[in-house]
Protein backbone atom coordinates (compact mmCIF):
# COMPACT_ATOMS: atom_id res chain seq x y z
CA UNK A 1 0.00 0.00 0.00
CA UNK A 2 2.76 2.07 0.34
CA UNK A 3 4.60 1.53 -2.84
CA UNK A 4 0.99 2.87 -4.49
CA UNK A 5 0.61 6.00 -2.26
CA UNK A 6 4.08 6.79 -3.40
CA UNK A 7 3.79 6.09 -6.73
CA UNK A 8 0.50 7.95 -6.79
CA UNK A 9 2.75 11.26 -4.81
CA UNK A 10 4.51 10.51 -7.65
CA UNK A 11 2.16 10.85 -11.02
CA UNK A 12 0.33 13.60 -9.24
CA UNK A 13 3.58 15.61 -9.04
CA UNK A 14 4.35 15.40 -12.36
CA UNK A 15 0.80 15.89 -13.95
CA UNK A 16 0.96 19.19 -11.47
CA UNK A 17 4.51 19.80 -13.07
CA UNK A 18 3.33 19.74 -16.94
CA UNK A 19 0.19 21.43 -16.06
CA UNK A 20 2.12 24.90 -14.55
CA UNK A 21 2.77 27.32 -17.01
CA UNK A 22 6.51 27.67 -18.23
CA UNK A 23 8.01 30.32 -16.66
CA UNK A 24 8.09 33.78 -17.61
CA UNK A 25 10.65 35.33 -19.23
CA UNK A 26 12.39 38.20 -16.80
CA UNK A 27 13.65 40.86 -19.38
CA UNK A 28 15.54 44.15 -17.42
CA UNK A 29 14.92 47.49 -18.91
CA UNK A 30 17.04 50.68 -17.45
CA UNK A 31 14.94 53.64 -18.04
CA UNK A 32 15.69 57.34 -16.04
CA UNK A 33 16.11 58.85 -12.56
CA UNK A 34 12.60 59.49 -10.53
CA UNK A 35 11.20 62.96 -11.44
CA UNK A 36 11.87 62.38 -15.12
CA UNK A 37 10.06 61.05 -18.64
CA UNK A 38 11.81 57.96 -18.73
CA UNK A 39 10.68 56.27 -15.66
CA UNK A 40 7.20 56.04 -15.99
CA UNK A 41 7.38 55.64 -19.77
CA UNK A 42 8.97 52.46 -18.84
CA UNK A 43 6.47 51.37 -16.90
CA UNK A 44 4.09 52.49 -19.41
CA UNK A 45 6.04 50.00 -21.82
CA UNK A 46 6.17 47.11 -19.30
CA UNK A 47 2.86 46.81 -19.26
CA UNK A 48 2.30 46.91 -22.78
CA UNK A 49 4.75 44.29 -23.45
CA UNK A 50 3.68 41.92 -20.54
CA UNK A 51 -0.37 42.35 -21.66
CA UNK A 52 0.64 41.72 -25.16
CA UNK A 53 3.58 39.41 -25.61
CA UNK A 54 3.16 35.77 -24.22
CA UNK A 55 5.61 34.92 -21.29
CA UNK A 56 7.43 37.95 -20.89
CA UNK A 57 7.71 39.83 -17.65
CA UNK A 58 9.59 43.51 -17.15
CA UNK A 59 11.52 44.81 -14.57
CA UNK A 60 11.57 48.28 -14.62
CA UNK A 61 14.96 50.01 -13.20
CA UNK A 62 16.53 53.39 -12.93
CA UNK A 63 19.17 54.49 -14.91
CA UNK A 64 20.69 57.03 -17.51
CA UNK A 65 21.35 57.40 -21.07
CA UNK A 66 24.66 56.65 -20.89
CA UNK A 67 25.19 54.49 -18.31
CA UNK A 68 21.92 52.39 -19.77
CA UNK A 69 23.50 52.07 -23.12
CA UNK A 70 27.15 51.00 -21.63
CA UNK A 71 24.49 48.77 -19.17
CA UNK A 72 22.91 46.85 -22.58
CA UNK A 73 26.46 46.50 -23.59
CA UNK A 74 27.63 44.68 -20.74
CA UNK A 75 24.57 42.39 -20.31
CA UNK A 76 23.39 43.94 -17.01
CA UNK A 77 20.09 45.38 -18.88
CA UNK A 78 17.95 43.63 -22.03
CA UNK A 79 16.73 47.03 -23.00
CA UNK A 80 17.27 51.24 -22.42
CA UNK A 81 16.13 53.89 -23.22
CA UNK A 82 18.85 56.24 -24.74
CA UNK A 83 19.66 59.77 -26.20
CA UNK A 84 20.69 59.25 -30.03
CA UNK A 85 23.97 62.26 -29.47
CA UNK A 86 25.37 59.68 -26.62
CA UNK A 87 23.82 56.65 -28.08
CA UNK A 88 26.19 57.05 -31.36
CA UNK A 89 29.49 58.02 -29.29
CA UNK A 90 28.90 54.58 -27.95
CA UNK A 91 28.90 53.34 -31.96
CA UNK A 92 31.88 55.02 -32.55
CA UNK A 93 33.77 54.31 -29.29
CA UNK A 94 34.11 58.05 -28.51
CA UNK A 95 34.25 59.43 -25.05
CA UNK A 96 32.48 58.23 -22.39
CA UNK A 97 32.75 55.39 -23.82
CA UNK A 98 36.05 53.05 -24.22
CA UNK A 99 35.53 50.51 -26.91
CA UNK A 100 32.49 50.88 -29.65
CA UNK A 101 29.59 48.94 -28.84
CA UNK A 102 28.67 45.81 -30.41
CA UNK A 103 25.62 44.86 -28.40
CA UNK A 104 23.66 47.44 -28.89
CA UNK A 105 20.64 47.25 -30.79
CA UNK A 106 17.85 50.24 -32.01
CA UNK A 107 14.74 48.91 -31.67
CA UNK A 108 12.61 52.18 -31.72
CA UNK A 109 12.51 56.02 -31.87
CA UNK A 110 10.52 57.56 -29.56
CA UNK A 111 10.49 61.41 -29.33
CA UNK A 112 12.83 64.51 -29.16
CA UNK A 113 14.21 66.17 -26.28
CA UNK A 114 15.19 69.21 -25.76
CA UNK A 115 18.17 70.93 -23.09
CA UNK A 116 17.17 73.07 -20.73
CA UNK A 117 19.68 75.28 -19.01
CA UNK A 118 16.79 77.31 -16.77
CA UNK A 119 18.43 80.09 -14.25
CA UNK A 120 16.38 82.00 -11.15
CA UNK A 121 15.41 85.40 -12.62
CA UNK A 122 17.36 87.26 -9.83
CA UNK A 123 20.58 85.82 -10.11
CA UNK A 124 21.36 88.18 -12.97
CA UNK A 125 22.09 85.45 -15.32
CA UNK A 126 20.93 86.16 -18.88
CA UNK A 127 22.87 84.02 -20.61
CA UNK A 128 25.22 81.20 -20.48
CA UNK A 129 28.35 82.92 -20.13
CA UNK A 130 27.16 84.66 -17.05
CA UNK A 131 26.85 81.62 -15.13
CA UNK A 132 30.86 81.91 -14.14
CA UNK A 133 30.81 81.74 -10.12
CA UNK A 134 27.45 80.41 -9.57
CA UNK A 135 25.77 77.38 -8.55
CA UNK A 136 24.44 74.86 -10.92
CA UNK A 137 22.60 71.63 -9.96
CA UNK A 138 22.19 68.91 -13.05
CA UNK A 139 22.42 65.42 -13.23
CA UNK A 140 24.60 62.47 -12.19
CA UNK A 141 27.29 61.34 -14.62
CA UNK A 142 25.92 58.54 -16.48
CA UNK A 143 23.21 61.09 -17.88
CA UNK A 144 23.43 62.15 -21.61
CA UNK A 145 21.50 65.67 -19.77
CA UNK A 146 24.90 66.37 -17.65
CA UNK A 147 27.17 65.68 -20.73
CA UNK A 148 25.47 68.06 -22.52
CA UNK A 149 25.75 70.41 -19.50
CA UNK A 150 29.65 69.91 -19.69
CA UNK A 151 29.73 70.71 -23.60
CA UNK A 152 27.71 73.95 -23.45
CA UNK A 153 30.12 75.01 -20.52
CA UNK A 154 32.62 74.40 -22.74
CA UNK A 155 31.67 76.08 -25.62
CA UNK A 156 31.16 79.31 -23.46
CA UNK A 157 34.75 79.36 -22.03
CA UNK A 158 33.39 77.24 -19.17
CA UNK A 159 33.39 74.19 -17.07
CA UNK A 160 33.01 73.05 -12.99
CA UNK A 161 36.01 74.47 -11.88
CA UNK A 162 34.72 77.86 -12.91
CA UNK A 163 30.96 77.63 -11.10
CA UNK A 164 31.15 78.43 -7.45
CA UNK A 165 29.76 74.72 -6.57
CA UNK A 166 27.75 71.94 -8.74
CA UNK A 167 25.30 69.76 -7.41
CA UNK A 168 24.20 66.22 -9.20
CA UNK A 169 21.20 65.38 -8.35
CA UNK A 170 17.57 63.86 -9.52
CA UNK A 171 15.32 66.52 -10.87
CA UNK A 172 13.48 66.27 -8.12
CA UNK A 173 16.65 67.29 -5.41
CA UNK A 174 17.53 69.77 -8.24
CA UNK A 175 14.89 71.70 -8.28
CA UNK A 176 14.35 71.66 -4.31
CA UNK A 177 17.88 73.40 -4.47
CA UNK A 178 16.86 76.27 -7.07
CA UNK A 179 13.61 77.39 -4.69
CA UNK A 180 15.62 77.30 -1.69
CA UNK A 181 18.38 79.25 -3.64
CA UNK A 182 21.26 76.81 -2.62
CA UNK A 183 21.76 76.60 -6.62
CA UNK A 184 20.66 79.43 -9.61
CA UNK A 185 20.82 77.21 -12.49
CA UNK A 186 19.42 74.24 -13.22
CA UNK A 187 20.07 72.23 -16.26
CA UNK A 188 18.70 68.81 -17.93
CA UNK A 189 17.57 67.25 -20.85
CA UNK A 190 13.78 66.34 -21.16
CA UNK A 191 10.49 67.26 -22.97
CA UNK A 192 8.85 70.68 -23.51
CA UNK A 193 6.92 71.63 -20.92
CA UNK A 194 9.48 69.74 -18.39
CA UNK A 195 7.20 69.07 -15.20
CA UNK A 196 10.27 69.68 -13.07
CA UNK A 197 10.51 73.20 -14.61
CA UNK A 198 6.64 73.85 -14.43
CA UNK A 199 7.26 72.69 -10.66
CA UNK A 200 9.97 75.39 -10.40
CA UNK A 201 8.08 78.01 -12.20
CA UNK A 202 5.58 77.88 -9.50
CA UNK A 203 7.32 79.18 -7.06
CA UNK A 204 10.34 80.89 -8.28
CA UNK A 205 10.70 83.60 -11.44
CA UNK A 206 12.83 81.77 -13.93
CA UNK A 207 14.79 82.58 -17.42
CA UNK A 208 15.14 79.45 -19.98
CA UNK A 209 18.99 80.38 -21.31
CA UNK A 210 19.66 80.38 -25.14
CA UNK A 211 22.13 78.55 -27.11
CA UNK A 212 22.45 80.54 -30.00
CA UNK A 213 23.61 79.42 -33.74
CA UNK A 214 27.26 80.16 -32.90
CA UNK A 215 27.12 78.25 -29.91
CA UNK A 216 25.66 75.29 -31.91
CA UNK A 217 28.26 75.10 -34.47
CA UNK A 218 30.85 75.09 -31.96
CA UNK A 219 28.81 71.87 -30.21
CA UNK A 220 28.99 70.56 -33.61
CA UNK A 221 32.48 69.90 -34.32
CA UNK A 222 31.99 68.36 -30.45
CA UNK A 223 29.16 65.66 -31.86
CA UNK A 224 28.07 65.89 -34.89
CA UNK A 225 24.72 64.70 -33.06
CA UNK A 226 23.36 68.12 -31.55
CA UNK A 227 20.91 69.81 -33.02
CA UNK A 228 18.73 72.94 -33.16
CA UNK A 229 15.72 73.17 -31.38
CA UNK A 230 12.94 75.64 -30.20
CA UNK A 231 10.75 75.84 -27.34
CA UNK A 232 7.82 77.59 -28.36
CA UNK A 233 6.85 81.20 -26.91
CA UNK A 234 4.58 80.07 -24.11
CA UNK A 235 6.08 76.63 -22.71
CA UNK A 236 6.47 78.40 -19.24
CA UNK A 237 5.27 81.32 -17.32
CA UNK A 238 6.32 84.64 -18.74
CA UNK A 239 7.92 83.06 -21.52
CA UNK A 240 7.02 85.67 -24.02
CA UNK A 241 9.66 84.57 -26.66
CA UNK A 242 10.75 81.65 -28.42
CA UNK A 243 14.04 79.81 -27.07
CA UNK A 244 16.30 78.22 -29.32
CA UNK A 245 18.48 75.69 -27.95
CA UNK A 246 19.44 71.75 -28.43
CA UNK A 247 18.25 68.84 -28.46
CA UNK A 248 18.50 64.80 -29.44
CA UNK A 249 16.37 61.61 -30.11
CA UNK A 250 15.21 59.34 -26.87
CA UNK A 251 15.26 56.13 -28.26
CA UNK A 252 14.49 52.83 -27.12
CA UNK A 253 17.65 50.04 -27.51
CA UNK A 254 18.12 46.27 -26.58
CA UNK A 255 20.52 43.82 -26.47
CA UNK A 256 21.69 42.78 -30.21
CA UNK A 257 21.60 39.08 -28.94
CA UNK A 258 17.88 39.10 -27.76
CA UNK A 259 16.04 36.44 -30.04
CA UNK A 260 14.44 38.26 -33.52
CA UNK A 261 11.03 37.17 -32.59
CA UNK A 262 11.21 38.22 -29.26
CA UNK A 263 12.04 41.90 -30.56
CA UNK A 264 9.38 41.65 -33.48
CA UNK A 265 6.73 40.78 -31.00
CA UNK A 266 7.92 43.73 -28.65
CA UNK A 267 8.05 46.19 -31.54
CA UNK A 268 4.64 45.40 -33.02
CA UNK A 269 3.14 45.28 -29.34
CA UNK A 270 4.76 48.88 -29.05
CA UNK A 271 3.51 50.17 -32.50
CA UNK A 272 -0.22 49.15 -31.88
CA UNK A 273 -0.37 50.61 -28.31
CA UNK A 274 1.47 53.98 -28.98
CA UNK A 275 -1.32 55.75 -27.10
CA UNK A 276 -0.68 54.31 -24.04
CA UNK A 277 2.88 55.92 -24.25
CA UNK A 278 0.83 59.44 -25.28
CA UNK A 279 -0.77 59.11 -22.05
CA UNK A 280 2.01 59.23 -20.03
CA UNK A 281 4.57 61.09 -21.84
CA UNK A 282 2.79 63.71 -24.19
CA UNK A 283 5.62 64.04 -27.02
CA UNK A 284 4.75 60.27 -27.92
CA UNK A 285 1.34 61.30 -28.94
CA UNK A 286 0.74 60.44 -32.65
CA UNK A 287 3.47 58.44 -32.63
CA UNK A 288 3.68 56.01 -35.59
CA UNK A 289 6.08 52.89 -37.05
CA UNK A 290 7.46 55.28 -39.48
CA UNK A 291 8.51 57.84 -36.73
CA UNK A 292 9.73 54.59 -34.53
CA UNK A 293 11.96 52.94 -37.35
CA UNK A 294 13.71 56.88 -37.78
CA UNK A 295 17.23 55.88 -37.75
CA UNK A 296 19.56 57.43 -35.53
CA UNK A 297 23.08 55.92 -36.22
CA UNK A 298 22.01 52.95 -34.27
CA UNK A 299 22.22 49.82 -35.83
CA UNK A 300 18.39 48.19 -36.09
CA UNK A 301 17.94 44.78 -34.73
CA UNK A 302 16.88 42.56 -36.93
CA UNK A 303 13.18 41.90 -35.17
CA UNK A 304 12.79 45.36 -35.12
CA UNK A 305 13.99 45.81 -38.58
CA UNK A 306 11.68 42.89 -39.93
CA UNK A 307 8.46 44.70 -38.18
CA UNK A 308 9.04 48.24 -40.02
CA UNK A 309 9.64 46.56 -43.23
CA UNK A 310 6.31 44.87 -43.16
CA UNK A 311 4.73 47.43 -41.84
CA UNK A 312 5.81 49.94 -44.99
CA UNK A 313 8.03 52.05 -42.27
CA UNK A 314 10.91 51.61 -43.76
Amino acid sequence: MKRIHIAAALSAALVATSAAPAAAQQLKMMTGPQGGSWYPLGGAIQGIVEKNVKSVSMQVLPGAGISNVKGVEAGKADFGFGNAVSSVDGVNGRAPFDTKTGNVCQVATLYFQYFHMVALSDAGIKSVGDARGKALTTQQKGNTGEQMTRHVLEVYGLGYDKMSKVNHSSYTDSVSQMKDGHAQIFSMITTVPASAVMDLASAREIRVLEVPDDKLKALQKINKGYDKRIIKAGSYPKQDKDIQTIGTWTHLIASCKLPAPLIYNITKALAENTEHLGNVVKAVKGLTPKDMATDVGVPYHPGALKYYKEAKAL
